[in-house]
């Protein structure tokens, strides 16, 4: 995958976050009326917040850094005023590559006055310090102390098992850095569902999108993307999967309760790019592949 593509920035297409209310019975919200379509074949995760909640309260390192680099720069503005914006430019980009938040920062630097370092520099200080923060997560999974259940969005091992036992292809496409994926789906178990279909960023990030996974997966299967079912909890997957043709769940977890309850915040964010589904979790699995099926119908809906 070599075409250079950049990620585009989130902008609302729905203006509405009215929808059809719930499949009976379940967590499941139906965002519009569901055709009938051919039987799903392939299907992408995104990883963080939609499967592993091993990053879970990242933003807590990311804006505190962001606004330690803004103060060097001798502004005039207050912590909390450069809290509020760092936070709000931070959550604006939430679902692309890691290294577009670094970019902003080093624009914002520049604004005040100051050469900031390349933006993956920033990128690799943020990843040293959220290390910092999630090594005891990952040395407990690693050593068996915590299952790796406790660090997954509910009900994930029983989702992708029934996708497997329906022959599903499963692929993973994450905004992080892939070789940090890549060791936490093996830590989390996950590696028995997705094998060698694991695709994250990469320094040169024009030549990594989720765009690009999505169309190597349709030309590569000759199949379009009426075939393609897209899980995630960011809006780059979501538009991606959309603009391809397929089915986009948005998984709008709550990551750090894990109460089985949408969050409002991913709910809002995700339908206003069109997502067809909102689910809190995994919860109703047998309902939703189900659903996804064409193998019940939902007259009231």
């Amino acid at each position: 995958m070599s075409e250079a593509t950049h990620e585009a920035d989130y902008r609302a297409t729905v203006t509405s976050n009215e929808t059809l209310g719930f499949l009976p019975g379940t967590r499941i919200e139906l965002a519009r009326r569901h055709d009938v379509r051919p039987t799903p074949e392939h299907f992408v995760f995104d990883f963080d917040g939609t499967l592993s909640l091993i990053r879970e309260g990242w933003p807590e390192v990311m804006v505190p850094m962001m606004v330690e680099f803004l103060q060097e720069t001798g502004t005039t503005e207050t912590a909390q005023e450069l809290f509020d914006l760092v936070h709000t430019f931070v959550m604006e980009l939430n679902g692309k590559q890691t290294i577009y938040q670094m970019i902003r920062l080093a624009e914002e630097i520049s604004r005040r006055g100051v050469s900031p370092l390349e933006p993956v520099d920033y990128k690799n200080l943020y990843h040293q310090r959220l290390m910092d923060r999630i090594t005891e997560r990952r040395e407990a999974l690693r050593s068996g102390k915590t299952p790796p259940e406790d660090m997954l969005v509910p009900h994930s091992f029983g989702l992708l098992q029934a996708l497997q036992q329906r022959g599903a292809e499963l692929y993973l496409a994450s905004g992080t850095d892939e070789q940090y994926v890549r060791e936490e789906v093996e830590l989390l178990g996950l590696d028995t569902y997705f094998g060698p279909h694991v695709y994250g960023a990469v320094d040169d990030f024009k030549t990594f999108s989720k765009a690009m996974v999505i169309r190597r997966i349709l030309d590569e299967n000759r199949v379009d993307g009426t075939r393609l079912v897209g899980f995630g909890d960011g809006y780059v997957e979501i538009m991606n999967v959309k603009e391809a043709g397929g089915t986009a769940v948005a998984v709008a977890s709550d990551e750090a309760g894990r109460s089985g309850n949408p969050d409002p915040w991913k709910r809002q964010r995700l339908l206003g790019v069109g997502a067809d589904l909102v689910i809190p979790d995994y919860q109703d699995t047998p309902a939703l592949v189900e659903f996804l099926w064409n193998e019940r119908e939902y007259a009231a809906l």
